[in-house]
């Protein structure tokens, strides 16, 4: 391993040290701030109505549709093109149902919504992957009179252990769908890598790693009097602590989360990112910092554009614009409002991309990276905590 390397221990390790000092000033200053209810009232504002919750319990029925559905058309008693027809409103429905809840249930928080539409979110992938896949199997089963058998090569997880092999159609059972929307994965397999155990030290680790409550406090009186200097001064002053929180979240669910709920399942698959922490570009950055996600867009989405002959610069726009959109869903939503500014600065990422890549090198290419996510992150919490406060508390004042 290269001596300039630098992994994700040290780089959380290097991020604390850098902020142990205003992290001790803010404890002396303000004392501590997460009281245990108001974290649990983040999430259940009325505790005789929990819409979050029965959203999330209320997601089973879709996958438990697309299973059914997938069944159907393995024996036959259901055409392709209505298979088609049933699992694109499933899917529809999969983003779309929660959404209509959360903007029409007032008891819903903002907390709970973010929450219960990134389980459907990830559910909506997950599914539309399954579906991909048992589709393919299809394709290849009913070509393998004329092509014969392809040639069977076991797969190794960690090292020694090889599965058990599931053939197409045994694979569409209750415990293989739900392993699959348990297992820390957006792509569906018929096979998965798996371990050859559950290590304890390595599950307990983790599991220690997860327990942490982050809190960010914000002034909205720069904004509402459009105090240019006071907007660009808590702009920096939200920075670093905002980044600092954003790299505790990224260890907590890429690393110790993921890694957790892989070894409960004995998932092989352990390449949740790369070393995204040394791009040299916004594209490198993009590829590399959720490895999940950027599979599942390469599978599902930019390879089967690319062979419908879109261009590859069409493909990666696309890319860009439906993770623009996802995102905007995820935040919108719960807010309750749609805002522009958000959508455009999550497409804009396309001409930055282009010109990091096209005008910077090295280090520097490097360095505008790590600038867009100091710089960019707060400015978007800010804006955003800004309009939500404007809409919902600022009138009844």
């Amino acid at each position: 391993m290269p001596e300039d390397y630098i992994g994700p221990d040290r780089l959380l390790s290097l991020q604390v040290l850098s902020n142990a000092r205003l992290f001790l000033e803010n404890l002396i200053k303000y004392g501590i701030l997460v009281d245990p209810i108001q974290v649990i009232s983040l999430f259940l504002k009325d505790p005789y109505s929990w819409p979050a919750p029965c959203l999330i319990i209320g997601a089973n029925g879709f996958a438990l549709v697309t299973l059914h559905v997938e069944k159907k058309l393995a024996t036959g008693s259901l055409s392709e093109q209505s298979g088609t027809v049933l699992h694109t409103f499933n899917l529809l429905m999969v983003l779309c149902f929660p959404a209509l809840v959360v903007l029409a249930v007032t008891s819903v928080t903002p907390a709970g919504a973010i929450f219960a539409l990134s389980v459907h979110t990830v559910l909506f992938l997950k599914l539309f992957s399954f579906r991909d896949v048992n589709k393919w199997c299809r394709e290849k089963k009913s070509a393998k009179a004329t092509r014969g058998p392809p040639a069977s090569r076991p797969q190794k997880a960690n090292g020694s252990a090889v599965p058990q092999k599931v053939t197409y159609p045994d694979n569409l059972s209750y415990k293989d769908l739900y392993y699959f929307l348990l297992a820390p994965t957006l792509c569906y397999e018929l096979n998965f890598p798996r371990s050859p155990r559950i290590r304890k030290r390595f599950l307990l680790r983790r599991l220690f790693e997860m327990w942490m409550v982050p809190t960010i406090q914000n002034s909205m009186k720069p904004f509402r009097d459009m105090d240019y200097s006071r907007i660009i001064e808590r702009l920096l002053k939200l920075a670093v602590p905002n980044h600092l929180i954003w790299l505790i979240f990224f260890y907590w669910f890429f690393h110790s989360s993921l890694n957790f709920i892989a070894e409960i399942l004995q998932f092989g698959d352990r390449e949740f990112y790369r070393d995204w922490w040394n791009s040299e570009s916004v594209t490198y950055f993009w590829q590399n910092w959720n490895i999940p996600v950027h599979k599942w867009c390469l599978r599902h989405f930019y390879k089967p554009m690319m062979r419908k002959g879109a261009s590859k610069c069409t493909a990666q726009v696309a890319v860009f614009l439906a993770s623009a959109f996802f995102h905007e869903y995820l935040v919108s939503v719960p807010l309750k409002m749609f805002r522009l500014w958000a959508f455009m600065g999550m497409a804009a990422q396309i001409p930055l991309a282009w010109f990091v890549g096209r005008f910077l090198r090295g280090n520097y290419g490097n360095a505008a990276v790590w600038m867009s996510l100091i710089i960019g992150q707060p400015i978007a919490v800010l804006m955003y905590v800004h309009d939500y406060y404007v809409l919902n508390y600022e009138g009844s004042q």
